[in-house]
């Protein structure tokens, strides 16, 4: 409920107000300025509860994309919130590709591609950096297989070892199939779960989900796509910029764009060092063919509405600044008077507190404390792990966490 609160504060703010007159028109600019902590979740997932529009989120790096991921999980829902990641930890070197993050790249690829409802994807430098295939070589990359389909096993075998698929026993991650009997598992790089596909002759039966450790199966499935892995270097498609793949009414939110641009150009000098130290023996993909430097990025991202939220606008946004007056959460180290003192101190001057908690335990750590020091100190808990306390001073509300605390 007390989430719900601060949530119904933010969506009847004049700020928000005037964020989402600003985002219904095209190729639209905004500069906000003051959100501090998880403000900045809030009122990211009112934005997008109201707008009906795919957001892209780009942080400085990955640990601080993942804290806003998870705030964004929590406070939406782990299905419309996607994470794009890297896919490799230096350039040419696809010994060194990070078969998870292939597979989260892959699923959003699926997600934007599946025309399904619009998503929050959250992603930084290192993630835009890579071009991605194209839509129309992604489409040709599919296998698509629907329950009742007329197909042979030999032909799905077959295709598994175009895209480059390893034959096992068992498959355990990404990029393996086993055949045995009537039955293909198969797991594809854009989906967590392997799928097990039964047929019935020529005829695919069913097709199901499954837990790798169990064997025992998730849910039923209609009908899936089973993509290769779109990031190895070694495949000839066309690549491009992951912001000419994502559709052009994305919301694009970027803070410290300068970090962005100087980050992404790092990467491009590493990726052309790396290209000209190659053999020459065979012949490799150039720099521009996989990746994205600083030029490219910021010409596409003004193709876009695009909203910063750094403490200074790159794109010089001066005629739509959005202020909001909040402040992060003070340190209290422990030291419980200084938080009791703190919330009475909030409270007499009008303020809401509210102490943000992982657990229930946790929130009965803290009733039990104040019950021991102060019983008329005035607060709420309520369970939500957030990434970053705040003071929002225009709505008088104070949303502080337990991490922070503690």
């Amino acid at each position: 409920m007390s989430k719900t609160l601060i949530s119904q504060n933010f969506e009847r703010s004049l700020q928000l107000q005037k964020l989402q007159t600003s985002i219904t028109q095209n190729h639209s600019k905004a500069h906000l300025k003051g959100l501090v902590g998880s403000s900045l979740s809030f009122v990211v997932t009112e934005l997008f509860k109201q707008a009906d529009k795919p957001f892209l989120l780009i942080f400085n790096d990955k640990e601080e994309a993942a804290f806003y991921l998870n705030d964004l999980e929590e406070l939406i829902s782990e299905k419309d919130v996607l994470f794009y990641p890297g896919s490799y930890r230096r350039p040419y070197q696809i010994e060194e590709t990070d078969n998870a993050n292939v597979l989260l790249r892959a699923e959003v690829l699926n997600r934007i591609n599946s025309r399904k409802k619009p998503a929050i994807i959250v992603t930084y430098p290192d993630a835009l950096f890579e071009k991605v295939v194209t839509r129309k070589e992604l489409e040709r990359n599919t296998l698509k297989i629907s329950v009742s389909d007329n197909l042979s096993i030999d032909f799905v075998n077959e295709m598994l070892f175009e895209y480059h698929f390893k034959r096992v026993d068992f498959v355990t991650e990404p990029g393996e199939f086993s055949v045995r009997g009537g039955i293909v598992d198969v797991f594809s790089f854009s989906h967590d779960e392997p799928y097990r596909i039964e047929f019935f002759g020529d005829e695919v039966d069913s097709i199901r989900t499954f837990d790798v450790e169990t064997q025992l199966s998730i849910d039923q499935v209609k009908k899936i796509g089973i993509i290769p892995n779109v990031a190895n270097k070694f495949l000839e498609e066309s690549r491009q910029s992951f912001l000419n793949y994502i559709a052009q009414k994305t919301i694009i939110f970027t803070k410290n764009a300068d970090v962005l641009f100087s980050r992404i150009d790092d990467f491009y000098a590493k990726a052309i060092e790396a290209f000209n130290n190659l053999s020459t023996d065979i012949k490799h993909a150039e720099p521009e063919e996989l990746f994205c430097n600083s030029t490219l990025i910021k010409k596409q991202l003004l193709d876009f509405s695009l909203i910063e939220f750094g403490s200074q606008s790159v794109f010089n946004i001066n005629d739509n600044v959005i202020s909001f007056n909040i402040s992060p959460q003070p340190s209290f180290n422990k030291q419980f008077d200084l938080l009791i003192e703190n919330l009475n101190t909030n409270n007499s001057k009008g303020y809401s507190n509210y102490i943000s908690c992982i657990s229930e335990q946790q929130a009965k750590r803290f009733h039990d404390i104040f019950d021991d020091v102060d019983h008329d100190v005035k607060y709420k808990t309520f369970v939500l792990s957030l990434y970053q306390g705040f003071i929002d001073h225009d709505n008088k509300i104070v949303c502080y966490t337990d991490h922070q605390i503690f």
